[in-house]
């Protein structure tokens, strides 16, 4: 769907978002690429250059998953869509979370139980780094971009920069080359 020539409608955005609430587990990047799958490739909404943009402020502004969702809908239908986005993203999970604190508080103890969430931990690690790859074997390209994944890569890792340093210090990079490129030709 070509959203220049046809108006997503609110309804659409709340159904997608919330199916996303209800069904993407596993939090931060795993939700991100879910809607990275079903806005960008499955139903073409936002490019994804522009999801990237939109996954960029989101990781300035807190909790990058919603962000991306309201992001998104804004891109869709403004202020308006940004808001059904959230509230659709938002209200399944308000639900189930709801209903698995009572669940947990309640049989906490029982050994099945535990053994079951332990489980869940390597396959969330594991789809966050696939999510990684796919993503940067189609956005990092030139000499410029493996440089700035390693930097990034190092700064958080080694000097436990805060995420927003390092978004900043990209976006500092990237205007002084492209001012120094302009300056060359």
């Amino acid at each position: 769907m070509d959203t220049s020539t046809h108006k997503v409608s609110l309804t659409d955005i709340f159904l997608t978002f919330a199916t996303i609430g209800l069904t993407g587990f596993g939090g931060g990047m795993a939700i991100v690429a879910l809607v990275e799958r079903i806005c960008v490739r499955e139903k073409k909404w936002i490019s994804s250059e522009e999801f990237l943009h939109g996954l960029a402020f989101g990781q300035i502004l807190g909790p990058f998953s919603l962000n991306v969702c309201t992001f998104t809908g804004h891109h869709l239908r403004g202020i308006r869509g940004g808001i059904v986005a959230a509230f659709g993203f938002i209200l399944p999970s308000f639900l189930l979370v709801s209903i698995l604190s009572w669940f947990y508080f309640t049989y906490n103890k029982l050994p099945q139980l535990q053994a079951a969430l332990k489980g869940t931990n390597p396959v969330i690690i594991g789809l966050i780094v696939v999510v990684a790859i796919d993503m940067g074997r189609k956005q990092i390209k030139g000499v410029h971009g493996p440089l700035m994944v390693t930097a990034a890569f190092c700064a958080s890792v080694f000097l436990k920069l805060n995420a927003a340093w390092i978004l900043l210090g990209a976006a500092f990079w990237s205007l002084c080359s492209s001012y120094y490129r302009r300056r060359l030709s």
